[in-house]
């Protein structure tokens, strides 16, 4: 069954967003923040400052201390392994689903991942030692933290065998579906090179693919974007990887 937090006989996916504001009243979207118990995300309300997240904003880079977790009204993260000869290959993306920073709920202070917006968006951020306070008084966020945490570690495998298994097809349309998840947008704001980054390989490569998915009449190109036309022809062109994440999403209540 999906995982749900049950307040006044209303669970997590009741909440409306009008109903949640941080301490300057700004609307709060995230489906983590609107999931915790009305009491203790009052214990964290004054802490959440909201931000705007540009493209390319570095909200974390790879052994530095984890100072601040990010929880996202839109927009996406990309979580990227960045290896000494600087080439780079996402393992794990976040949207309003979910929250960066993961590490700490899990006691870590430290992460190996670099995790940098890829979409522009908005959300809210709180500092670390500010959320580890809060959560001593806070049982049933610490649960719904530790279980997006397990998920992005499931994510993380679950990528690392679709990048070595499937083709680049697949891989190319599991990518979209799980991006257009988070966007909620049939028009996604990327290009052929930051696609091939994110999947560590060539953008020729990258183009052969999203060429064929094209001519299929799955996708289309506008200025600087690639647009979802037929979302059940690319779920059908996506690897099992993506409804193995999907499900996982679904039996935790993070979708």
């Amino acid at each position: 069954m999906p995982f749900r937090i049950d307040m006044s006989g209303k669970n997590s996916r009741d909440v409306k967003a009008d109903q949640r504001t941080n301490g300057d009243g700004k609307q709060v979207t995230n489906k983590v923040l609107l999931a915790a118990p009305d009491n203790e995300y009052e214990l964290m309300r004054a802490d959440l400052k909201y931000i705007d997240l540009p493209h390319h904003l570095s909200l974390h880079e790879p052994t530095q201390k984890i100072e601040f977790v990010y929880f996202p009204n839109r927009g996406m993260v990309s979580q990227v392994v960045v290896t000494k000869d600087g080439r780079t290959v996402e393992v794990g993306v976040v949207g309003n689903e979910g929250y960066a920073g993961a590490g700490l709920a899990a006691g870590l202070s430290r992460s190996s991942v670099r995790e940098i917006i890829q979409i522009a968006g908005d959300g809210f951020r709180i500092m670390g030692n500010a959320l580890e306070r809060i959560l001593r008084s806070a049982p049933q966020l610490q649960v719904i933290l530790n279980r997006h945490t397990g998920l992005q570690g499931m994510q993380v495998a679950q990528t690392a065998a679709c990048n070595r298994l499937h083709d680049i097809q697949q891989r190319l349309s599991r990518w979209l579906l799980m991006t257009q998840d988070r966007v909620h947008s049939g028009v996604l704001p990327i290009t052929h090179d930051f696609i091939a980054t994110m999947m560590g390989t060539d953008r020729s490569t990258v183009s052969l693919a999203a060429s064929v998915l094209q001519k299929k009449g799955i996708i289309d190109y506008v200025r600087g974007a690639v647009k979802v036309v037929n979302r059940r022809k690319l779920q059908s062109s996506a690897c099992e990887c993506y409804g193995v994440i999907q499900q996982l999403e679904d039996e935790l209540g993070l979708r």
